[in-house]
């Protein structure tokens, strides 16, 4: 009998033991994620940096830079449209105070533009370099967005500068012979009333390519 009841206090120990494992591994699992997903939003946070320096540092037109980003999680998304470079993920973390409709929480990092908005059980966390006053943003010379999704290994990106761009715009100069355009230079070229405008971008391009 010793024996028998022996036996069965093992299996009820080991029983309760698996049971408390369960219940800690349920409280800790959420907490590991969410640990390893705030490494991974800093992670992130320095590649954008390290993009920015390399634009800063690129130099004259010609040049071009070699770099790899990792993406564990999540998207980086290069938008030459609106000249942004944006990572975004989903996660249970909560990284900053959440944005409302009514209210944006928007917090920054350097250059680097941070926001948390609740998407259900989850939180949408998004990381924005806005380059739009600095630079004209392309992906293999085209004004369109690429998305960057998670892979196992690293991305090779590279980067040019393709200098400042010229391009005519048929439009009559100002009274004074000037033109206006945000963020490009201008040349009244030709005489009354033939004149036009013709226009030089303030940014320099910098085009990306994705291998």
């Amino acid at each position: 009998m010793k024996r028998g009841q022996v036996w069965i206090e093992t299996v009820m120990y080991t029983l309760i033991a698996f049971a408390i494992m369960g219940l800690v591994l349920a409280y800790a699992r959420p907490k590991i994620e969410e640990l390893q997903d705030k490494a991974i939003i800093e992670q992130s946070i320095l590649m954008l940096k390290d993009i920015d320096s390399t634009l800063l540092t690129m130099g004259s037109a010609g040049n071009q830079r070699i770099i790899e980003i990792s993406i564990k999680k999540g998207n980086l998304k290069i938008d030459g449209i609106q000249d942004k470079i944006i990572f975004e993920m989903e996660s249970r973390l909560s990284y900053s105070e959440p944005s409302t409709t009514e209210t944006p929480k928007i917090i920054s990092n350097g250059n680097i533009e941070i926001e948390t908005r609740k998407s259900g059980k989850f939180n949408a966390i998004t990381l924005t370099r806005n380059f739009y006053n600095d630079y004209n943003i392309t992906n293999t010379k085209k004004d369109d967005v690429r998305t960057i999704s998670k892979a196992p290994v690293a991305y090779t990106l590279k980067i040019s500068n393709r200098g400042t761009e010229a391009f005519t715009k048929m439009e009559t100069c100002n009274a004074d012979n000037s033109c206006s355009l945000l963020l490009f230079n201008g040349e009244c070229v030709g005489t009354p009333p033939s004149a036009y405008c013709e226009y030089t971008s303030k940014r320099p391009t910098m085009d990306f390519v994705l291998s």
